[in-house]
């Protein structure tokens, strides 16, 4: 896990000459978005490994990784955020990954004072109703 920590990424967010800076991980990005794209209806969950072989081991033994299924990239001082998902059957697709870019670059902006370029989010799975 310290691995892990060195190679995470920092923005700074304020930088007061007096009180110092604030920064935030790319981690917690992460998390602000796999939460609110899951608060949108339709999404039954985060799906692919958006981090190491050992966060997927970690949530399969029931500790949930908030981040799983996102990607943040800062490129300009803009975010972009790769989002994979699994939706419900019957769901209207356009109109829950719309609902999910929304929620998402609204989550970040409020959250983090940083600006959203894009949210683009790939549909890996659709859960079927279980019998």
């Amino acid at each position: 896990m310290a691995n892990e920590r060195e190679n995470e990424t920092n923005y700074t967010i304020y930088e007061d000459d007096a009180l110092g800076d604030v920064r935030i991980a790319d981690e917690v990005v992460a998390i602000i978005a796999g939460i609110s794209a899951m608060d949108v209806d339709g999404v039954v969950s985060m799906a692919g490994n958006a981090g190491s072989l050992q966060k997927e081991i970690i949530s399969r033994l029931g500790n949930k990784v908030l981040s799983k299924g996102v990607k943040i990239h800062m490129e300009d001082g803009l975010v972009k955020a790769n989002l994979s998902v699994v939706l419900d059957y019957g769901c209207v697709i356009p109109d829950v990954t719309a609902a999910i870019q929304e929620k998402v670059k609204s989550a970040i902006e409020t959250m983090t004072g940083l600006t959203v370029a894009e949210v683009n989010v790939q549909v890996a799975d659709v859960k079927l109703e279980e019998e």
